[in-house]
């Protein structure tokens, strides 16, 4: 495609992009280790969870005010600082285990703290991209993201597993040097990524004013404020849906290489939808493509209702994550293009902080229903719930009318002209006695 020929001759995107794919598998290759050296320490699967479930909170409690950083600081150097910190805390671990000193208050501290540091990486990296990538190639960019998320989840897992057949602290010290690589080439970037000058100029306001910056700007447009509702509801209910298909083929005693077939067939058919993600949101108006992408699991999930097997679930789950990448990346492009460059890292962060804020339920919520009910009843229960938050994003107008990339600078200048001229009637009114 163009505009990946595009991107590929653009080589602070390049740079940025390769750095954080390293580290995103390293982190990848860490996550799935992380439970099963906690697991292999104590015996008990509460703190296999818990060393997940601690890098997870670390993550969410760091996006808000790592959107004020990323605004506020430059981004490269906060970037940077992120892959160092989390080369030194891996590394920490890998030293440990080489020395037989490993515990697991060390291991869930590192947990917590390389979450809150991929927290303050992601919204500096939102607003990088914003900086080295041209308004047009946004949509690609960002389905990049969605390849490096899947590609990175394709191959961890595996990784993971190889390296913790040699010794327990493997994943970490692989996951330490790329890390390390990252850092060095995020060091390529030749892009001035500082703050805009604007708000290093500007008068700091009160740090919860500036903190809550991104949401109250997103509850002002129609658009992100019903993405604020829209995001944690898809996220509960599609990974609740997501969980309950796992464990109804664990609770069915089908062997792990089967059910890991099928996770690496869903994480394949990822990466082929990110690559054509571009394609589909430049033929497809925005709007249209967020309820196809939202409407688009109500139809999949209902074989996962009547028939218990991993092929069932590989098809199912794979054509729905064939779509996301393309709506995930369109309505980020779209966000990007209408928020100022001032608020971008706020911006990004507060739509991933309340997206991710029911993600820790989902679990919770496939259990209890596999608990009180047959398995057919929960996978119908929860496919009422994604079709009722299909419903959000399907009845906001300002969804619906978002039309393709092409003609969202036109529809940015109409809005702003009808806000101006909004200003203006209300400046000149004159008020009746």
């Amino acid at each position: 495609m163009p505009s990946y020929r595009e991107l590929a001759r653009n080589h602070d995107f390049t740079a940025l992009w390769i750095g954080a794919t390293v580290a995103e598998l390293g982190t990848r290759v860490s996550l799935f280790a992380m439970p099963l050296v906690a697991y292999a320490m104590t015996g008990s699967a509460f703190w296999a969870a818990s060393a997940e479930a601690i890098h997870l909170i670390g993550m969410v409690g760091m996006l808000l005010p790592a959107g004020v950083i990323a605004d506020r600081r430059h981004r490269l150097r906060i970037m940077r600082f992120a892959h160092g910190s989390g080369t030194v805390l891996y590394a920490s671990l890998a030293i440990a285990g080489i020395l037989g000193s490993l515990t697991l208050p060390h291991l869930l501290l590192v947990a917590l703290l390389t979450g809150a540091l991929n927290g303050l990486f992601l919204p500096a990296e939102n607003s990088a991209i914003r900086s080295v990538v041209a308004a047009d190639d946004l949509p690609t960019a960002l389905s990049q993201q969605q390849a490096r998320q899947h590609i990175a989840g394709l191959l961890g897992g595996p990784l993971g597993g190889v390296l913790l057949g040699f010794t327990r602290w493997a994943p970490f010290a692989g996951n330490a040097i790329a890390y390390a690589a990252g850092w060095l080439l995020l060091g390529r970037v030749r892009a001035d990524l500082s703050a805009p000058p604007a708000l290093t100029r500007a008068p700091r306001e009160k740090a919860s004013t500036d903190l809550v910056a991104g949401l109250r700007y997103s509850w002002q447009q129609p658009f992100l404020r019903t993405l604020l509702f829209f995001g944690p509801a898809a996220n509960l209910a599609v990974n609740a849906l997501f969980f309950m298909a796992l464990l109804r083929l664990i609770e069915a005693g089908f062997p792990a290489w089967q059910i890991g077939l099928a996770e690496a067939a869903i994480g394949a058919c990822g990466v082929l939808g990110a690559l054509v993600a571009p394609w589909l949101i430049d033929k497809t108006p925005t709007g249209r493509l967020t309820a196809l992408v939202a409407w688009s699991f109500v139809p999949l999930s209902i074989p996962l209702a009547f028939w218990t097997h991993p092929a069932v679930m590989a098809l199912a789950v794979s054509v729905g994550l064939f779509l996301n990448p393309a709506g995930n990346a369109g309505v980020a492009a779209y966000r990007m293009a209408i928020t100022p460059p001032k608020l971008v890292g706020r911006v990004q962060s507060a739509a991933q902080f309340v997206s991710m804020l029911s993600i820790p339920l989902a679990p919770a919520l496939a259990g209890a229903l596999l608990a009180v009910t047959d398995g057919t009843t929960a996978v119908l229960a929860v496919t009422a719930l994604v079709a009722l938050a299909a419903l959000i994003p399907t009845l906001a107008r300002s969804v619906r009318s978002i039309p393709r990339p092409a003609d969202w600078q036109t529809l940015r200048s109409n809005d702003d002209n009808l806000g101006h001229t909004r200003a203006s009637e209300r400046k000149n009114a004159v008020p009746q006695g």
